[in-house]
Order: structure tokens, then sequence, then C-alpha cells
């Protein structure tokens, strides 16, 4: 089996600096880190009645991990935006029960420019929002906003499939 069924010249895997995060329509700018698309199994173990030295092991519960995305603070309020449909400073009443879950996509991209493959999350929410970093006048860094979110999973888009390189 060819890690690249279709670029048969190909030996280098994709790049993990090029990327793209989508929600609403609409790429998010500035995105700086996403962190890795991960999910747990959770193994549920049990044994027979009739063989009490031996046990089985069954997959249980799948969880999936938050995910975190950090970017250069700007005047985008995007995050800012999102997170508040969790959290109002008007109380309980000025909560977005319609709103405040999207679908996001992440899409992965190649050094031509050309997406790779795409990854569909569902069901998102925004469960903690970093507006503002640690502030050190001794650092020579950016300022990085950060949101972390919670999900019901993800999906593979297959319709996305490998680009003929040039």
């Amino acid at each position: 089996m060819r890690m690249f069924p279709v670029n048969a010249h190909r030996f280098d895997p994709y790049r993990g600096f090029k990327f793209r995060v989508v929600w609403d329509g609409e790429a998010i700018p500035g995105i700086s880190k996403v962190s890795s698309l991960s999910r747990m199994t959770e193994p549920v173990i049990h044994r027979e009645g009739g063989d009490p030295s031996g046990f089985r092991v069954s997959p249980g519960t799948t969880r999936f991990e938050p995910i975190v995305l950090e970017r250069g603070l700007s005047h985008c309020n995007a995050f800012e935006s999102w997170a508040n449909l969790t959290f109002n400073t008007e109380g309980d009443a000025a909560m977005s029960l319609k709103n405040y879950r999207k679908d996001i996509v992440i899409n992965l991209i190649n050094l031509q420019g050309t997406i790779v493959m795409s990854f569909k999350v569902h069901r998102c929410w925004v469960s903690e929002y970093h507006a503002l970093p640690e502030l050190d006048s001794n650092q020579n860094r950016v300022a990085i906003e950060k949101i972390v979110i919670e999900h019901e999973g993800w999906e593979r888009d297959t319709a996305v499939c490998e680009p003929q390189e040039d």
C-alpha cells in the first residue's frame, strides 16, 4: 500500500502548518494553532461466570477530547462572540440556546494551497475563553487569544480526495 496513491512520486507526508478553520461558512482569520483531533474509547472489562480466571474486554463509551484554537490577538471578535453565547453578563435569560452550538470544519492545506484533507466537527461549543494572555514587559511575543471547544465527535470528509500534484 502506498502513502499517496494518486501521487506515487511523493514520499514526504503533509506539513502541519497550513490549515484553515471554518464556521458559519467563513474562514476564521489568524488561527495559528489547532490542537489534535483525538478520541478514546473506554474499555469495559467483564468476565463470564463460568470462567473465573479470565476476562473479556469490550468497547465502551467513546469520548472526544476538546479542541483548542489559538490566534494572535486582533480586532476580529469571532472567538469572543462565540464564547459569549454560553456566558452573558445579562444573566441566564440572555444565553442563546439556539446558536451556541456550531459545526466547524478543519481543512489541511498542501504547499500548493489545495485542501488535501477536511474534518467536520459536530455540535461544538466554547467551554473556555482566554481573552487576554499573561502580559509581561520582559517578553517579546505575540499576544494570544484562545478558546477551548467541546464537541460531540468528528469525521473525515471523504469527498476531499488526494489532489493530483503538478
